[in-house]
């Protein structure tokens, strides 16, 4: 029987790359538009390898508490904030984005780079981090969207190695936030150019990061059959998927 490919997520905790797309500059945005610099306690969902939740420590006067849902991301998270000498002001917790263990109004910030395409259940995802949020604070999102169809073949393995999830198109993002209850919405697009793509993703995991996780990658699929399905079925295509993706950055008030 053939191997099975691992699945996109569980290749990117073992290797220790996260991505969100337009690097530091669509957090920075991100980060002004949800007013951060006045924040006290700033809430990361879906954390990944920490890059968003050391920068956001270090550089504003804020607790930072961020979770994931793997367990192995948040070990890197934790590697990235003691590399980062920040692991004082950030709190690390296992949690799903669909039930956050956390009580209503509580964050001034929720900052969500890249992990909504990821969840069937949208809506509810974006209610949970609107719940969490404290009146008068803001929700802010970094979401990937399909600027038109995939080919019959790259839609089987999207939903191969996504297990079924699709990148939605921007008008479903655009419902999904009108209903989100938040105030004083901004919605922006942005085009995607792999070059660039490729350039802001080293420069914001840092290069040192990136020659250590391309080593563990090269490891992995010397070792492992499924590996090196998965690195022809997720790699070798992606030029043909960032032709097809852009992004969108959200960001609301939450009703005072």
């Amino acid at each position: 029987m053939a191997n099975q490919a691992i699945a996109y997520l569980d290749m990117q905790a073992y290797v220790g790359i996260t991505k969100h797309i337009g690097g530091r500059a669509a957090t920075d945005q991100l980060l002004a538009w949800c007013r951060v610099e006045n924040a006290r306690e700033v809430l990361v969902v879906g954390c990944g390898i920490g890059v968003s939740t050391a920068y956001i420590a270090k550089k504003f006067n804020c607790r930072v508490v961020s979770v994931d849902i793997a367990d192995k991301m948040i070990e890197w998270a934790r590697v990235r904030a003691k590399r980062e000498h920040v692991e004082s002001k950030i709190e690390f917790r296992k949690a799903d984005i669909l039930d956050l263990p956390f009580e209503s109004d509580r964050f001034d910030a929720v900052i969500v780079e890249s992990v909504v395409a990821f969840v069937t259940d949208k809506a509810r995802a974006i209610r949970e981090c609107v719940r969490v949020t404290q009146p008068g604070g803001y929700v802010g999102l970094n979401e990937s969207y399909l600027t038109q169809a995939l080919s019959s073949e790259m839609m089987e393995m999207v939903g191969r190695t996504l297990g079924g999830i699709e990148f939605p198109r921007l008008e479903t993002w655009q419902a999904l936030w009108d209903a989100s209850g938040l105030q004083d919405r901004v919605m922006q697009t942005f085009s995607i150019g792999a070059r660039a793509e490729v350039r802001d993703r080293t420069q914001w995991i840092g290069a040192r990061w990136s020659l250590e996780a391309f080593a563990r990658l090269f490891r992995l699929y010397l070792t492992r059959p499924d590996a090196r399905v998965s690195v022809r079925e997720q790699y070798g295509s992606t030029a043909d998927v960032l032709g097809k993706l852009e992004y969108a950055l959200f960001a609301g008030k939450k009703c005072a």
